[in-house]
């Protein structure tokens, strides 16, 4: 689903849903997620997962079948409620829909196969053909930040590392209220001796 929302690029939609799930503001905000001027945790890759998986498992339980509910997440569920109660049926394959979401679950489908048996679609892969996300660390902040290519540099990365690892920090800086603390994602290698960012 994520691969036939997004590609799987941090992207934005015409209608303004954003990251790898495309997960609109108002329902990011609904489960939890900080959405602001500095942060946009949609794009946070663990946080937005576990919303769109607690999205799911919602109207799954709503739907009670796994192509409504993916319909819906593409079309909304209001829309498909409304569309199903309008046409008198109650499965995704008797429904007239708009386009894009009539071809959703053949799209899903279709990324599924290829990605589970590549080699009998003619992709032949090897080692270095796959993506390996690079060994991090976690790294808490516990006071606001002026300048976040100076903390990369305190840190013994850089501001690239640093913005790729955390593409959820929308700004240059980063303002914390008091008491208030967050991680940030840092390569494993960086630098250990951080005590006063961290515990």
């Amino acid at each position: 689903l994520a691969l036939a929302e997004s590609g799987l690029e941090n992207v934005v939609s015409p209608a303004g849903a954003a990251g790898f799930w495309q997960i609109m503001k108002n329902t990011a905000r609904e489960y939890g997620l900080k959405v602001n001027y500095q942060i946009d945790e949609r794009y946070h890759l663990i946080k937005s997962t576990e919303t769109a998986s607690k999205y799911l498992k919602k109207w799954y339980t709503e739907f009670g079948s796994w192509t409504l509910t993916a319909a819906a997440y593409n079309v909304g569920p209001n829309g498909l409620k409304r569309r199903l109660e309008e046409q008198k049926v109650e499965r995704y394959y008797d429904l007239l829909l708009p386009d894009e979401t009539s071809r959703y679950i053949f799209r899903i489908l279709a990324i599924k196969e290829i990605v589970s048996k590549p080699g009998q679609y003619g992709f032949k892969l090897v080692e270095n053909d796959y993506y390996r996300y690079p060994e991090t660390r976690l790294v808490e902040l516990k006071e606001s930040v002026t300048d976040l290519n100076e903390l990369a540099l305190e840190l013994n990365t850089n501001y690239k590392w640093l913005k790729k690892l955390n593409p959820w920090l929308r700004k240059n800086s980063l303002e914390l209220s008091e008491g208030e603390s967050l991680f940030i994602e840092i390569p494993k290698g960086a630098n250990q001796e951080t005590t006063a960012l961290s515990d």
